[in-house]
């Protein structure tokens, strides 16, 4: 052999021996659909449903006996795929609670699905996921009772291998009842979150059975603790070698660069039990997860016996440190963050508590473009997919387990499982989400009844600590007085405060709370109806609410009191806004619900005042259905608060943003004030090219410009914002012609049919010149062509009872919504038409891929 092709041979061995070091074969080249156990399919196809119980008309429907019987025949049931919201359908029925909605939620839902398991795979575990099943979930398989889980909102495994016929038709059947349920807002009703099959060998990596946390952290490395829970269902001990390597993971859930290699780690399991393991790894010059730079890495973790690889585990995660001091605020990897974040119900409008990607993904698109930084799981465990997204897009969570302890606020809530679920859920809850970086806080409860009750709370943080020490437990008080007067709070590592910061001074002296970061987890609660717009003082008609943002129920505020309230104490970590969203249900102040009274347990003359009003709504049963507290309407269109809270959390970019709308014709020569939002220091408003005066903010005061003297007349209005003296920003609105047609904009240009991805299509009614015509409200009728079907429909209105599956939808306030899917399997142009009598019709075209 010459010298040249020893050369090249040793070029080729280092080569290989480069890419085995740092790309080491992966369990699986694609993206990782779903995290944890390797064999993992989504069983959200091909279930059939029936309700009984409750009807959608208020009738009742008797429920037999033997729906889970194998033999049962499931003629006439309704074919569908999950996650499915049995209520979203309506109808909406004036007579209904407006609390949740106006919508027949109530009932009791039957699903059964046919399924096989190879024979090949017998002696495997065999796992059903269930990511949230409301409520009262009871679960069979070929007819043998498997167990149950009442809490809606909690993730859980059941184990199937017991009752399962390997090669043969299975069926599993899953009874849910809503009726013996309450809530405050609308929770949904259904299998509404995804379901997975999951297969394994008997010895195997437990459900959630990884741990893993970062005690050292430096630009030079981190040290990666993990902690894994290896099952034995097999019938006879086992040794076991557990090895776990390190990976970048990317925004599409890829593996790639190998990072880091944990020692392998030798066990013995005796058949039947549980042993956890421990190992250690260390990331050399550490890419740190932050909301900026979202950085992630996955561990993938995989048992051998005998030589053999009989189980392969995935757990994403990353490295950052946190730190909630009183004095200096919140800490992310040493630097100071201020939270502005937002609480959120977990319906997603139109398409109800069904979870989808697509429109979740577009809800927190909205939220980032704002400003907005951290998310509050007002008030239980979310999706395992919003703190997934949560993770990628660079969003903190508070991540909340309950709205009622012991005491509950309604009849049938949470009070009725507590003794027997509560450490089960706070378990699941914990085990689930705390290897996720975006998750800093965990919550026990908001406004609970026991806000003072010392020794419950303490009992319910130690659970949470039991479960993971490394981050702050809170809970969010509405009677954050009679919380510290208690000394409840001091069971607790962070104060959480809704709305009543009066005596926030106070309690920064007193010795006890002196040293307790405080945060505002729920603010505002500010009220308003997109494009609505009212003078002379008044803020409330016709079921609506002026947009000038200034309304809000007797414990809140406008979004420029809080800011205010946020500068004179710097040492608060931030505030969560109630709400990111319009959401179903809770439609103060148009509300009956006497839970509003307890925001005055405090207070006997604001409970006096509230419980008049309370009463003049009930006998008056308004129509509306979904909340006003929203920065984003129920559609997904911007209100203009969410230009008050863009100005303020993202000062660094440049906007300005004008309102009302300039189309007044029944106002000219009166007074018709406008204000203005914006990122700037000052600014210049000019009415048809005549200045109407320059304005400077004054910095902890003003966070809005108002020129409240303008003279209405027809025409142009235009501002013109400066900071530090130089032109910002500007904005302009001008006063339209006729409403002529409408127009279309989609939010992607493609969809894929076999992953469920939603197109969101946005129509406004424009005159000739292309404006948006406010005020216009024609109704408009939408047909669709090709590969594709229409979802929902919605224009924001919290007062319209058009069932979201209408396909005619009038516009409100000059805009309308219309949610479209591709058909499975399907391939090829989706024409989307929106027509309207009189004007010209819009077209949206969306290739499906």
């Amino acid at each position: 052999m010459n010298c040249k092709s020893s050369f090249i041979r040793i070029i080729f061995l280092l080569l290989m021996l480069s890419a085995i070091s740092f790309n080491p074969a992966f369990a699986q080249s694609k993206s990782i659909e779903r995290m944890g156990a390797s064999n993992t399919v989504s069983f959200d196809q091909g279930w059939s449903f029936a309700r009984y119980g409750l009807q959608p008309d208020g009738t009742r429907k008797t429920e037999p006996s033997g729906l889970e019987a194998a033999s049962f025949q499931e003629n006439g049931w309704q074919k569908l795929n999950l996650p499915h919201d049995w209520a979203i359908t309506g109808p909406f029925r004036i007579e209904l609670d407006g609390s949740t909605g106006k919508l027949p939620w109530k009932g009791i839902g039957w699903y059964r699905k046919h399924f096989t398991v190879s024979k090949a795979d017998a002696g495997k575990q065999v796992f059903v996921d269930f990511d949230g099943a409301m409520a009262n979930a009871k679960i069979w398989l070929n007819g043998k009772y498997v167990g149950t889980w009442p809490y809606g909102y909690t993730s859980f495994r059941m184990d199937l291998t017991p009752f399962l016929e390997f090669g043969k038709e299975n069926i599993l059947a899953v009874r849910l009842d809503t009726e013996d349920w309450d809530s405050r807002w609308y929770p949904g009703a259904g299998i509404y979150r995804h379901v997975w099959l999951v297969k394994t060998d008997p010895v195997h990596v437990g459900h959630w059975g990884t741990y893993i946390t970062t005690p050292e952290v430096s630009d030079q490395k981190a040290v990666i603790n993990m902690a894994t829970t290896v099952n034995n269902q097999s019938k006879k001990s086992v040794k076991a070698i557990l090895s776990t390597t390190l990976f970048e993971l990317d925004a599409s859930d890829k593996p790639s660069r190998k990072v880091a290699t944990a020692q392998d780690v030798n066990i013995e399991i005796n058949a039947g039990e549980n042993k956890v393991s421990a190992s250690k790894a260390i990331i050399p010059n550490p890419k740190r997860w932050s909301i900026e730079r979202p950085n992630r890495y996955v561990a993938q973790t995989t048992i051998h016996i005998n030589g053999k690889v009989v189980d392969t585990y995935f757990t994403p995660f990353g490295v950052r440190t946190i730190e909630f001091t009183a004095n200096k605020g919140f800490l992310l990897n040493g630097k100071r963050v201020q939270i502005q974040g937002t609480c959120n119900h977990h319906d997603l409008g139109a398409l109800g508590a069904a979870f989808n990607l697509s429109a979740l993904t577009r809800q927190l698109k909205l939220l980032k473009e704002m400003g907005c930084n951290s998310l509050r799981t007002s008030h239980n465990p979310p999706a395992p997919e919003l703190l997934e997204m949560a993770d990628k897009m660079g969003f903190l969570v508070w991540d909340e387990t309950f709205d009622a302890w012991k005491k509950g606020k309604r009849k049938n809530d949470y009070n009725k499982i507590f003794d027997e679920w509560h450490d089960k859920d706070i378990t699941a809850l914990v085990h689930r989400d705390r290897n996720h970086p975006s998750v800093f806080i965990w919550s026990i409860g908001n406004e609970v009844m026991e806000q003072q009750d010392v020794k419950l709370t303490k009992h319910l943080a130690d659970i949470m600590r039991r479960e993971d020490p490394t981050r702050p437990v809170s809970n969010g008080y509405n009677d954050p007085d009679g919380g510290r007067n208690s000394g409840a709070v001091t069971a607790l590592d962070l104060m959480g405060v809704n709305y009543f910061f009066g005596q926030q001074a106070k309690w920064d002296a007193d010795p006890r709370y002196a040293n307790k970061p405080t945060l505002g987890s729920e603010t505002s609660s500010c009220v308003s109806s997109r494009g609505e717009y009212y003078f002379a003082g008044t803020q409330y008609k016709n079921w609506q609410i002026t947009s000038y943002d200034v309304a809000s129920p007797g414990w809140g505020c406008s979004p420029d009191e809080q800011f205010r309230t946020n500068a004179k104490y710097p040492n608060l970590l931030g505030e969560y806004v109630w709400t990111g969203f319009d959401y179903l249900g809770e439609p103060t102040p148009y509300n009956s619900d006497e839970t509003n009274l307890l925001n005055f347990r405090a207070d006997a003359s604001k409970k006096e005042e509230l419980e008049k009003q309370l009463e003049v709504i009930r006998k008056n049963n308004p129509p509306s259905r979904s909340s006003y507290f929203g920065i984003i309407d129920l559609a997904g269109f911007p209100k203009d608060r969410f230009y008050s809270y863009q100005a303020h959390w993202r000062p660094d970019f440049p906007m300005a943003h004008i309102l009302p709308h300039w189309n007044w014709p029944e106002r000219i020569d009166s007074i018709t004030p406008v204000h203005v939002y914006t990122s700037g220091d000052e600014a210049e408003l000019f009415l048809n090219g005549k200045s109407l005066g320059r304005k400077v903010k004054e910095p902890g005061k003003d966070f809005r410009l108002v020129w409240d003297k303008v003279t209405y007349e027809p025409g142009e209005l235009k501002v013109l914002s400066y900071k530090n003296g130089k032109l910002w920003a500007s904005d302009v609105v001008k006063t339209t012609g006729e409403m002529t047609k409408l127009a279309l904009s989609a939010d992607r240009p493609a969809i894929k049919p076999d992953k469920e991805e939603l197109c969101f299509i946005t129509v406004k009614v424009t005159d000739k010149a292309g404006l948006m015509v406010p005020r216009s409200n024609p109704t408009i009728h939408f047909t669709i062509e090709g590969p594709g079907e229409i979802v929902a429909t919605d224009n924001g209105d919290a007062t319209s009872f058009v069932s979201f599956q209408s396909h005619d939808r009038p516009a409100f306030n000059g805009m309308a919504l219309v949610i479209v899917k591709a058909k499975k399997g399907a391939k090829g142009m989706i024409t989307v038409k929106a027509e309207s009598n009189g004007l010209i019709a819009g077209i949206s075209k969306i290739q499906t891929q």
